[in-house]
């Protein structure tokens, strides 16, 4: 009986939107994270009888035919590529990205990620890294006697020191957009890499070529919204309620079957 394969297909695809929804929601507190949305399609189907070939009793065409689907797959965990919400926090080295873009940093491999969580820290030799140690591209390193820096919406950081009231210009970040940003892969700690599918890094200045701007002493809020997760967790806990019920139902057929004599 393929409603028992067919249901259970089912059910796993709700367990597995449901621990996308639990992802969300534990995520909901993490800076600059962008929501995921599981996505799913029909599986084939069997042809039981074709669309469109001959009747032979009547030599009649056949309008619709017999397709018999076998149940569901998963066809995607994508990413909603929504702006969150600014918090003010007042830090020097926080910033939050207006619009489209993400900052590169440089892992202990060499290679390069990508964020937007912009709560930079700095280290003791004064190079602005990310909260996990990692070094923000290009370089820019804030000498021990600055006594404030600031950043402007085109990413360029400014020291001022005691008895000089002209700024000292450190440095300029820049930001990377791409073609295809859900097809970034997500490597955990707020970092991207980039993949065939996301197309190469496209590196400009903040404000240009479709690029956010830089907004210091902010942080961007998580984009999840907890109502419309908590809707989506309970449809699919009906859901795989509802897909439960077909194994048992289905189980009964099979029971009634057997016991025909």
């Amino acid at each position: 009986m393929r409603a028992l394969k067919i249901a259970a297909t089912g059910m796993s695809a709700q367990q597995m939107r449901v621990e996308v929804i639990s992802h969300n929601l534990s995520n909901m507190s993490t800076t600059a994270y962008n929501a995921r949305r599981a996505e799913f399609a029909d599986l084939h189907y069997q042809q039981v009888a074709r669309a469109g070939t001959v009747n032979a009793s009547n030599g009649a065409v056949l309008p619709t035919g017999v397709q018999l689907g076998l149940g569901v797959r998963p066809a995607s965990v994508s990413v909603i590529l929504s702006q969150g919400s600014l918090s003010a926090t007042g830090g020097d080295l926080d910033v939050a990205i207006e619009g489209n873009g993400y900052l590169e940093v440089t892992l202990p491999s060499g290679q390069t990620a990508y964020t937007r969580d912009g709560g930079l820290k700095r280290t003791g030799d004064g190079l602005i890294v990310t909260s996990d140690g990692h070094p923000v591209a290009p370089d820019i390193t804030i000498p021990d006697d600055a006594r404030s820096i600031s950043i402007n919406a085109d990413g360029e950081v400014y020291a001022y020191f005691n008895g000089n009231a002209q700024a000292q210009l450190l440095g300029q970040f820049t930001l990377s957009g791409f073609t295809n940003a859900r097809g970034l892969e997500a490597i955990g700690s707020n970092l991207y890499v980039e993949t065939e599918a996301s197309g190469p890094a496209i590196q400009s200045t903040p404000g240009l070529d479709g690029l956010g701007t830089i907004r210091q002493g902010y942080l961007e809020d998580s984009s999840v919204d907890a109502v419309k997760e908590i809707t989506d967790l309970i449809e699919a806990q009906r859901g795989y309620e509802l897909n439960s019920k077909v194994i048992s139902a289905a189980d009964q057929m099979l029971g009634a079957t057997t016991q025909v004599r």
